[in-house]
């Protein structure tokens, strides 16, 4: 599956002729990108935003141990997303990629929504992992696609703040509704992108022309192209269609300095998607271990979320300046400090500081692991680099809300803190040997 965009994402109207008027149609296809993570985000997070009471419902049958599992349900399922998304595109297109995952992910929201038991929560769990596996790297690719080309890395940290928007959003409903009406009037709030979003994406948002190309509608490819504003794509831009086709750019990875950079980027990536997913699902729970009361425990996910977007907003600048695999091994590193101080019992204003600066570094880590991918691969590769990193990096997704119910069901939730420092420590380790391979520039 790819996420990278075309090159050609570079506004064309002054050569053309075009109005300005159209040159703010690219904007259209960010908001619209932006609406569909935001809620992406929101049924990433609302998991962990209302654990806490589904776990003391007995109606449920929830424990500790059961809840990670359902956690890695979830990430399974947008590992498999993912991995179908590519196929998906090749027989269908972006556009109905994004809609059938957003359709996937709020029917999931409300099969969890009516769930009596856990292996029917579990079952909504999965579908929703479905839906939103395949909607985030789609997503981002076409809205670098459509950016101008100077603005395309501040576009995509643009769109990465609605991820984190929505993890508030979550961590609200899971505070205000929950605390009126129970767990389950949050997730039916996850069933409204099917109502809000899809009629939205139905109506405004465009084909990837990319995409068009690659399905060989080249005159349909080029009229897109120019109606937003974009370069005509050519054949280098075009994504591989096909499995044997991909998987012959996935060997190609492997071949002179992506010999070395290749597992060192993937092992990177596990351990980025293994933070944020064992964060965002057991956070709340586990600070509630720690002796922090019900309401400020799932503020928590409210606060590191809203470092989250600090972070997405600075970290490409600083990146810009010192390098994308140094600011992510340096981010890694601070989570690893952040997860450390977490494992003390501070004063509470204390304690939300420390949650909200590790948001900072946390999700932003990650980020700059892809950021690194164009420093690593040449131009005809970056496509499958980043579409690899991602899909491996879902192993540590499914693996991090696991690991931290195995924890907590053994009564030593410090230890998740440890564990997640380990992985940030790892991560800085793996991706600043990546931005050292010989050969390479320094990134």
């Amino acid at each position: 599956m790819s996420i990278a965009p075309a090159p050609g994402g570079q506004q064309a109207a002054a050569a053309a002729g075009h109005r300005p008027a159209r040159l703010r149609r690219p904007l259209v296809v960010l908001a619209l990108c932006w609406l569909v993570v935001l809620f992406d985000g929101m049924d990433v997070n609302v998991y962990g935003a209302v654990m806490p009471r589904m776990l003391a419902d007995p109606g449920l049958g929830l424990t500790p141990a059961t809840a990670g599992t359902v956690g890695s349900w979830t990430t399974f399922g947008m590992l498999v997303g993912a991995l179908a998304a590519g196929n998906l595109t090749d027989w269908t297109g972006r556009r109905p990629v994004i809609v059938g995952g957003t359709l996937l992910f709020s029917a999931g929201a409300a099969l969890c929504a009516a769930a009596q038991g856990v292996e029917a929560f579990g079952l909504g769990r999965f579908v929703t992992g479905l839906g939103l596996g395949g909607v985030m790297p789609v997503c981002l690719s076409m809205v670098m696609e459509f950016a101008p080309g100077a603005r395309a890395a501040l576009t995509a940290g643009a769109l990465m703040t609605s991820y984190h928007v929505g993890g508030m959003l979550a961590t609200g409903l899971g505070l205000t509704l929950a605390a009126d009406s129970g767990w389950r009037p949050v997730f039916w709030a996850g069933a409204v992108p099917a109502l809000v979003a899809v009629p939205l994406l139905l109506w405004l948002l465009p084909e990837s022309p990319a995409v068009l190309l690659a399905k060989g509608r080249t005159a349909e490819s080029r009229k897109l192209a120019l109606r937003y504003g974009l370069l005509p794509p050519h054949a280098t831009t075009a994504p591989a269609a096909g499995a044997r086709a991909r998987w012959h750019t996935a060997v190609a990875l492997f071949r002179g300095t992506g010999r070395r950079a290749t597992p060192l980027l993937w092992a990177a990536s596990f351990c980025g998607l293994l933070l944020v997913y064992g964060v965002s699902t057991w956070l709340p729970q586990l600070m509630r271990a720690s002796g922090y009361g019900p309401t400020s425990s799932v503020a928590f996910l409210l606060v590191i979320n809203a470092g989250g977007i600090v972070g997405m907003l600075i970290a490409g600048t600083v990146a810009t300046r010192f390098g994308a695999a140094r600011v992510s091994a340096v981010w890694f590193l601070l989570t690893a400090a952040g997860a450390l101080l977490l494992t003390l019992r501070l004063p509470l204003p204390v304690t939300y500081v420390i949650v909200a600066v590790t948001g900072i570094w946390l999700f932003s880590a990650q980020v700059m692991v892809y950021a690194t991918v164009p420093a690593l691969y040449p131009a005809p590769q970056v496509s499958a680099g980043l579409g690899w990193a991602t899909g491996v990096g879902r192993l540590g997704a499914v693996l991090g809300p696991a690991l931290g119910g195995a924890v907590v069901a053994h009564g030593v939730q410090q230890w998740a803190f440890v564990t997640f420092a380990a992985a940030g420590l790892t991560g800085a380790l793996a991706i600043h040997l990546a931005g050292r391979t010989p050969g390479q520039p320094d990134i």
